[in-house]
C-alpha cells in the first residue's frame, strides 16, 4: 500500500511550493493541507521546530522544507545515484538556502534605516553574487544546477526563484531577479514545463495575503 502523505503550511506558495512540485513530478497524491494563519499561534507549539511546512507520511511527521525536498527527491527518483553526488545536489540546496536567509533577514527588519541598509545590501551583494554562482554551475552542468541532469534541487530552485520574485516584484520593484541570468530563465522554463508540473501550476490556488 502506498503512503499517506499530508502536507501542512499556510495558504501560499512560500517553502511548500517545491514540495508540491515534487509530490506532482512523481504522479504521487497528497493531502494540501492550507491552514487559517490566524489558528498558526496555537498550533505552533505542536509542530516538531515550531515552523512549517510538515510533511505526515503514515502519521509520522517529517520537518524542514529541504531535509523534505531531499526525501521526495530519493521517492521521485531525483536523487544522487551515489554519496558524492548527493553531497553535490546538497551543496546547491544549502546554497539556495543561504540566498534564502539573506533575503529574509531584510524582510523580517522593521521599516527603518536598517531595512534600507539590508536592502541595498541584497540589491547589489547578495543577490549578483548568489544568481552569478547559479548561473555558472547552470551553464557548467548543461541547463540544471547539478551532475548535468534533472534533480530534486532543480525543482526547488525553481520555485523558489518564483516565490522570490512574487516578494520582488511587490517589496523591491523588480521584474525578476533572473533578468540577466539567461540560463537559470531556461532551467525555470524546463521545470514549469514538465507536463506534471505545468497541469499543477494550471490548477493550484492562488496564494491568500496574510
Amino acid at each position: 500500500m502506498a503512503p499517506k502523505y499530508k502536507l501542512t503550511y499556510f495558504p501560499i506558495a512560500g517553502l511548500a511550493e517545491q514540495i508540491r512540485f515534487l509530490f506532482s513530478y512523481g504522479g504521487i497524491e497528497f493531502e494540501d493541507h492550507r491552514i487559517d494563519p490566524e489558528s498558526w499561534p496555537t498550533l505552533k507549539s505542536t509542530t516538531p521546530a515550531g515552523q512549517l511546512p510538515t510533511l505526515e507520511v503514515d502519521g509520522k511527521v517529517l520537518f524542514q522544507s529541504i531535509a523534505i525536498d531531499r526525501y521526495l527527491g530519493h521517492i521521485v527518483g531525483l536523487a544522487g545515484k551515489t554519496l558524492l553526488e548527493d553531497c553535490e545536489i546538497d551543496a546547491v540546496a544549502d546554497t539556495i538556502t543561504d540566498l534564502r536567509l539573506g533575503i529574509r533577514a531584510w524582510y523580517q527588519q522593521e521599516e527603518g534605516p536598517k531595512k534600507e541598509e539590508l536592502k541595498e545590501k541584497l540589491l547589489n551583494e547578495i543577490f549578483p553574487f548568489y544568481f552569478s554562482k547559479f548561473e555558472q554551475w547552470a551553464v557548467a552542468n548543461g541547463g540544471y544546477l547539478a551532475l548535468g541532469r534533472l534533480t530534486w534541487v532543480d525543482i526547488v530552485a525553481a520555485s523558489l526563484f518564483e516565490v522570490f520574485d512574487n516578494m520582488a516584484a511587490s517589496k523591491l520593484q523588480i521584474s525578476s531577479m533572473l533578468n540577466g541570468y539567461p540560463n537559470l530563465q531556461k532551467l525555470q522554463s524546463t521545470v514549469f514545463n514538465i507536463p506534471s508540473i505545468k497541469a499543477w501550476i494550471e490548477k493550484r490556488p492562488a496564494d491568500k495575503p496574510h
